[in-house]
């Protein structure tokens, strides 16, 4: 039998436990294949990759640098078509109060109007978008 899929909007706030970040406006997008969030200054350094997420002016940004043993290098499409290389990291993500764990494609995101695009690999089997809805876990948040 099926796992019953939540309905979540095209627009949310998730949380990210481990990166500290709470309430961060996100973008469904059925068309991305990949989730994205918004990250400045990414940089290799050893075996390590270092950046910051969001960006001085996003209210949650506090200009913490975060390093990562475990990443990965991935090509992806942009929407123009244009093939980038990007980083990504595993990380988790909480939306209607339950903690999944997710890949992240670490892009500067300044141009976008969401700091994080969450595509359809994370979607998959577990949510059906309702494009008229916004803030579904977000309303259903306990205080």
């Amino acid at each position: 039998m099926e796992k019953e899929k939540k309905i979540i909007g095209r627009t949310d706030k998730v949380d990210f436990p481990l990166l500290e970040l709470k309430d961060i406006d996100a973008k469904m997008d059925t068309g991305a294949y990949a989730s994205s969030i918004h990250c400045v200054d990414i940089r290799e350094k050893g075996q390590t990759l270092q950046c910051s997420f969001l960006d001085a002016t996003h209210p949650e940004y506090d200009g913490k640098r975060f390093t990562f043993k475990n990443y990965d290098i991935s090509a992806v499409k942009s929407n123009s078509g244009k093939v980038e290389v990007r980083y990504a990291i595993r990380t988790q993500i909480i939306v209607f109060d339950q903690t999944y764990s997710i890949t992240l494609t670490l892009s500067p995101r300044d141009d976008m109007r969401f700091p994080v695009l969450i595509g359809r690999k994370f979607l998959s089997g577990k949510f059906l978008v309702d494009p008229q809805s916004e803030n579904q876990s977000y309303n259903q948040k306990p205080e």
